[in-house]
């Protein structure tokens, strides 16, 4: 029974599996999304260790950290300490994930926004991965297109750090339409605090002074987005 205990569970190498299962033959012949997170992350790695295959390795990293969010997460340590990553292979997964959220940004630009779904499809994911909270401005044309958007604050998100000119301040000197507000809650909960429909007020009655339309304030965390105008929190009936 001992020897049982010791012997090493065998597997299934990569390059012994049929042509057709094989993660970087089937993105050649079908294209990357024919792939799933498991086999794009094997890729990445490129092998495995003496106890797991690369595509063994990738299903538990994906397990062990909440999927690619929480790995986009994981500080350069954190990867490092997981059995069989280096750091070379802890920057290469986090590089792959950095490129995957800037050419995300690069396609943001004019983008339409005339709703929530349309807020939290385009921020949801990246504004989920930050683990501290982040105020981001939207800044928008008279026809929803999206000129530009500014993280404003970093940190401590309250009423009282805030300053309402600061939010103001790129809408104004693009002299724009509307904007949208942004910002998350690193506690994995969307709900709205106090604060946060306190701030919502203080900056819808500014911006009409400036004959800016805010609208909305959303809140993401999660993966989940709550929406202050859809709840009706902070903006006059």
């Amino acid at each position: 029974m001992a020897d049982d205990a010791n012997r090493t569970t065998p597997y299934v190498l990569i390059r012994d599996l049929p042509a057709t299962d094989r993660p970087r033959e089937r993105l050649r012949d079908f294209g990357a999304a024919s792939l799933s997170e498991a086999e794009l992350l094997a890729i990445l790695l490129r092998t495995g260790n003496a106890r797991e295959s690369a595509i063994a390795q990738a299903t538990r990293l994906l397990a062990r950290f909440g999927g690619l969010t929480g790995l986009a997460r994981a500080s350069f340590a954190e990867l490092c300490a997981e059995h069989g990553l280096g750091e070379a292979k802890a920057a290469q997964i986090g590089a792959s994930l950095e490129l995957g959220i800037r050419a995300s940004r690069q396609h943001r630009s004019g983008a339409v926004i005339k709703t929530a779904s349309d807020v939290e499809a385009l921020l949801c994911t990246e504004m989920s991965l930050f683990d501290q909270e982040v105020v981001r401005v939207l800044v928008l044309d008279a026809r929803n297109h999206l000129i530009s958007m500014q993280d404003v604050y970093r940190g401590s998100v309250h009423t009282a750090h805030i300053r309402i000119a600061e939010l103001l301040r790129e809408p104004i000197r693009a002299n724009a339409s509307a904007i949208i507000v942004v910002h998350n809650h690193p506690s994995g909960d969307p709900a709205p605090s106090a604060a946060d429909i306190a701030m919502t007020k203080m900056l819808v009655e500014a911006a009409k002074l400036m004959d800016i339309d805010v609208l909305d304030h959303m809140i993401m965390a999660g993966g989940k987005s709550a929406s202050l105008r859809e709840l009706r929190l902070g903006f006059a009936p």
